[in-house]
């Protein structure tokens, strides 16, 4: 199969780095569908990045329910014959309070957002890729997951909850022709601060156009090597 024929489906492409991915993704010719809980969000990401009318397809769905993830991995499907990859950069950060005072809700949310999700989504997609002997799964997530801060431990818990689900599957896809992978980005720099005001502060930011590269990267045929690698792109910190 011609790489150029190949279906991503992106979940959180209306985020900060969601619309540089898919400019990136779709530079490689592939099929697009676009996930998200707003449909008028994914048409404006969609008109924003110049996607043809006939090589994309929104999908308004929530994938913190099992279901909804079924349905989107199924739709995109239908319409494209298939799905080789999957870009998830659903975000969201609750933080703020110390581990003593944690409301449970607030750790449930994270864990929603975050391990869930991605569960979701992947269960719904993998039984396809194995299939066919060819998959990417790539997901974006934190510093924190590994070295988290005062105050964060709902956000940080459910990226580590995350990451240790996709190095998991990792080690079960191994030698399959599927992959998965993660990368690390302290802070999406949409504004490119770090380039015009350089600071201590910014300096380990990532620029959405690094962070649609590595995905672009990892999506291709030459990343069939790279199965869960845990990619920092804030080596500059």
């Amino acid at each position: 199969m011609a790489e150029a024929e190949r279906v991503v489906l992106v979940t959180g492409p209306t985020g900060n780095s969601g619309p540089a991915v898919v400019r990136a993704l779709a530079a490689d010719g592939v099929l697009l569908g676009l996930v998200g809980r707003d449909e008028g969000r994914l048409e404006a990401v969609a008109r924003e990045t110049g996607l043809v009318e006939a090589r994309w397809l929104a999908v308004a769905a929530d994938v913190r329910r099992p279901e909804e993830a079924r349905r989107a991995v199924a739709e995109v499907s239908d319409r494209f014959g298939r799905l080789d990859a999957v870009v998830h950069l659903v975000g969201g950060y609750t933080g703020g309070t110390p581990v003593a005072e944690l409301d449970h809700d607030e750790l449930r949310a994270m864990l929603e957002q975050h391990l869930w999700t991605t569960l979701h989504v992947v269960q719904a997609a993998l039984p396809g890729m194995l299939e066919r002997g060819w998959g990417r799964i790539v997901a974006v997530s934190s510093p924190m997951a590994l070295e988290p801060g005062r105050k964060s431990a709902a956000y940080a818990v459910g990226k580590a909850a995350e990451e240790t689900l996709l190095r998991t599957l990792a080690r079960e896809v191994a030698g399959t022709g599927v992959t998965a992978n993660i990368l690390v980005v302290r802070a999406v720099d949409v504004a490119h601060d770090r380039e015009t005001e350089a600071s201590a502060r910014n300096a380990g930011w990532t620029t959405p156009e690094e962070l649609a590269a590595a995905v672009r990267f990892l999506c291709s045929d030459a990343a069939a090597a790279i199965n869960g690698a845990r990619l920092p792109l804030d080596g500059r910190a």
